[in-house]
């Protein structure tokens, strides 16, 4: 792997421009960064190229070139697709290249691309690392990454790291990550459905979502995560942050990882929020199952 110098950043080639994707392109545009776009819907990249990126027609192309490539795609199928093939990802990325795998893709998907990448490109330095945040911190570059890989083989993702995150945890090899990340959203998902039923209960007794805060505000339960929920509650506005959809997959995922556990909790909040979705809440954002939850009350 050519080696970069300190004053000289990376190539960043940014594969898949959702909410999540697209953040991490305009921050590495914002901070001097060469960069390269694809997504598949192509005009989620517009406003980048106005900005100054390079899109490409087909991963392969958008890669050539690139020190590091980050994968911010939906779910293990499609980051197969895009990862292989004769216009896929491995069959562009110079020799010695650095693939940053930031999706939520669960245990098995990750596994398997760790497995075609030492088949296919053992040459390649590939880092799973998913990330703790949603829209908002993406955009503002607060969110945390959860990386695992070899640090030391892979430095030059660090400055890439540096300028979309506030903070990267280092968790070991690749695909430790992908797990601490299921424990991440697991943790996530039953505050969620925790503060959507406990404010319902509240309104049942009589107080308002503001009077709940009040009491939990300054103590140890209020996280700020909740805070930010509660006033979709209050608003009705539940512009998605993280799409109850993809919390959905998520929580899937950790019940598959989980699989010889009891985990009676998740497994419950998993059939709820299918409920949801199956009755077309899903895109909005996850903190929607409150209204979903007084709906069928009514």
């Amino acid at each position: 792997m050519s080696q970069q110098s300190e004053l000289q950043q990376p190539v960043v080639a940014v594969l898949g421009l959702g909410a999540m994707g697209h953040a991490f392109a305009a921050n590495l545009i914002k901070k001097g960064f060469t960069t390269r776009v694809w997504n598949r819907t192509t005009s989620r990249g517009d406003d980048l190229v106005s900005a100054g990126a390079t899109r490409g027609t087909t991963p392969r192309e958008t890669v050539e070139g690139a020190d590091v490539v980050i994968t911010m795609l939906s779910d293990g199928k499609t980051s197969l697709e895009v990862y292989q093939g004769d216009n896929g990802l491995l069959a562009g990325l110079k020799q010695g290249g650095i693939i940053a795998q930031m999706g939520t893709l669960g245990v098995e998907a990750t596994e398997s691309l760790i497995a075609l990448i030492k088949a296919q490109r053992p040459d390649v330095v590939f880092f799973d690392a998913p990330v703790s945040g949603t829209k908002a911190p993406a955009e503002q570059a607060q969110i945390v990454v959860l990386a695992s890989g070899d640090r030391e083989a892979g430095a030059a993702v660090e400055t890439v790291f540096a300028a979309i995150s506030k903070a990267t945890k280092w968790l070991g090899e690749a695909g430790r990550a992908s797990r601490m990340k299921l424990v991440v959203n697991a943790w996530l998902i039953a505050m969620m459905e925790g503060i959507a039923e406990t404010t319902q209960l509240a309104e049942e007794l009589g107080f308002t979502t503001d009077d709940l805060w009040s009491v939990l505000e300054g103590g140890p339960l209020a996280a700020p995560y909740i805070k930010g929920k509660m006033e979709m509650f209050k608003s009705g506005d539940y512009t998605p942050q993280m799409q109850l959809t993809w919390a959905l997959k998520d929580i899937n995922l950790a019940l598959e990882a989980g699989s010889k556990l009891e985990l009676p909790v998740m497994k419950r909040i998993s059939e709820t929020w299918q409920g949801a979705v199956g009755a077309g809440y899903g895109d909005q954002d996850l903190a929607v199952v409150y209204r979903y939850l007084g709906d069928k009350q009514s």
